[in-house]
């Protein structure tokens, strides 16, 4: 399998492990009861095309400065940490659930431009930089940067379906418990190919 179809294939599965429970998923879910699916899909995708982006750029320029050892050490703790994280939970403050009631006049914008704040720093941005360090290659930094960014877009797109269809009756506890528990694996096998590449 080329780095590309490798690195496309992980970040895929990563960041939609990593989205299941996050705080901009329940964004989507918020945002998918005051406006129509289709303006709140489409700002997800441009937020996310925009900061996974740059989360890649500062991925490849860490993977390419630090030893290929100490990266998937540092790699394997983060997803540790990614799990404890997603044990712990994401809840909206009152102030993000009314960025739902913005004055903007576009859905598209408003989601947008939430969907790029919310994201700095979340533990997808920060899975996406270290998935990059992982591909120093340029089509291994492009299908981390392909397989995260549809990664995001597809939980969001499920968080949306299921907001319509369901409503907030989603089994929150399983679906961080189950999301932890893949974090953990990914740092287990990150850990187990750092040792075995030593």
């Amino acid at each position: 399998m080329t780095s590309f179809l490798a690195a496309t294939a992980l970040s895929f599965a990563v960041i939609f492990v990593a989205e299941l429970g996050d705080k901009s998923q329940l964004m989507a879910l918020t945002f998918a009861t005051r406006f129509r699916a289709v303006p709140v899909l489409l700002g997800i995708a441009a937020a996310t095309v925009v900061t996974h982006a740059f989360s890649v750029g500062v991925g490849y320029l860490l993977g390419a400065a630090i030893p290929t050892f100490w990266i998937s050490v540092v790699a394997a703790v983060a997803f540790v940490g990614f799990g404890f994280w997603t044990l712990r939970g994401d809840a909206l403050s009152e102030d993000e659930e009314k960025k739902g009631d913005a004055t903007a006049r576009s859905a598209f914008l408003a989601v947008a431009i939430a969907f790029f704040l919310a994201e700095l720093g979340d533990k997808t941005m920060l899975a996406t930089i270290t998935l990059a360090t992982q591909y120093p290659g340029g089509g291994g930094v492009t299908g981390v940067w392909l397989g995260s960014t549809i990664g995001m877009v597809a939980a969001d797109a499920l968080a949306i379906i299921l907001g319509r269809v369901l409503g907030r009756r989603m089994p929150e506890k399983v679906i961080r418990i189950g999301a932890a528990v893949l974090f953990f694996a990914f740092g287990v096998w990150l850990t187990a190919e750092a040792f075995l590449a030593a």
